[in-house]
C-alpha cells in the first residue's frame, strides 16, 4: 500500500476498479463476477430478509461459476495448515497457499469479492488469485491462491500502525482501522494476518468493508 494520489482521485479510481474499468493484479474474474452479481441484484426488487437474499445469491454465484468455466468440484485436501473462522488454509507448493473462504464475515457474496479487490488494488505483492468456486458439506467456498510469505521476525504493531496511519488509515478499535475520506474500514490487522519479512510488512488476509460513505461520492457507474 502506498500513497497513490489525491483522496478524490482515490476513491474515483476506486469506483472504476471495482466496475472493472480499471484493471489491477489477479483482479478480473474478480471484478466480471462481481459485475454479475450487482447486476442480478440490481433487477430485484422484492425486499428479503439478509439470510434469503444470500442464499439466492450463493445458487446465482454457483450457476455463473458452472456456467462459466469456475466450479470446481474437487479439491486436493492434503497439506492443511490453519483454519479461522472464515477459511481454511492449505499449502499448494512451496511458493503458494490456496484459501477457502465461505464469505461468513460479509452480508454478500458481493462485499466478499469487493473486499477481495480492494486487497489486490492496495496489496499487489500479496494480490489473491481465483481460481474458482466449490462446495463442501453444503457451504459454497471461494478457491483462492496466495503468494507464500515466510516470516523473518515478529510483526511490530506500533510499525504497523505507523505505516496504515501514513496511508491515512486510523486505528479505531484494537486491530480495526478506518480511512475517513475514503469510506473505507480495514479489520483484523493483527500478527498472525500481518506478516513481517526482512522489515517489510506483507498483508496476507485482510477484511474490507466499504461503508455507506463510500457510496455517496457520485462517479460509480456499472
Amino acid at each position: 500500500m502506498y500513497i497513490r494520489m489525491s483522496n478524490n482521485s482515490i476513491k474515483q479510481e476506486l469506483y472504476d476498479v471495482l466496475s472493472g474499468k480499471i484493471k489491477i493484479r489477479n483482479g478480473e474474474p474478480l471484478q466480471t463476477i462481481a459485475c454479475y452479481l450487482r447486476a442480478s441484484q440490481e433487477t430485484s426488487v422484492i425486499a428479503k430478509s439478509a439470510k434469503q437474499f444470500k442464499r439466492e445469491e450463493a445458487q446465482r454465484l454457483k450457476a455463473f461459476a458452472v456456467d462459466s468455466g469456475f466450479w470446481i468440484d474437487r479439491i486436493d485436501f492434503e497439506n492443511y495448515v490453519s483454519e479461522g473462522a472464515e477459511q481454511r488454509v492449505y499449502l499448494r507448493d512451496s511458493k503458494h497457499v490456496m484459501k477457502l473462504n465461505d464469505s461468513i464475515y460479509y452480508e454478500s457474496w458481493l462485499d466478499y469479492l469487493y473486499n477481495l479487490i480492494l486487497h489486490n488494488y492496495f496489496f499487489e505483492d500479496t494480490a489473491y488469485q481465483l481460481t474458482g468456486f466449490t462446495e463442501f458439506e453444503g457451504i459454497i467456498y471461494s478457491v483462492v491462491l496466495q503468494n507464500y510469505v515466510s516470516e523473518t521476525g515478529p510483526t511490530n504493531m506500533k510499525h504497523l500502525n505507523h505505516f496504515l496511519q501514513l496511508n491515512g488509515f486510523e486505528n479505531i478499535r484494537n486491530n480495526d482501522y478506518m480511512h475517513k475520506d475514503l469510506g473505507i474500514i480495514l479489520e483484523d490487522l493483527h500478527d498472525e494476518n500481518v506478516l513481517t519479512n526482512n522489515g517489510v510488512l506483507y498483508f496476507i488476509d485482510t477484511v474490507f468493508y466499504l461503508t455507506p460513505a463510500f457510496w455517496k461520492t457520485e462517479g460509480f457507474r456499472n
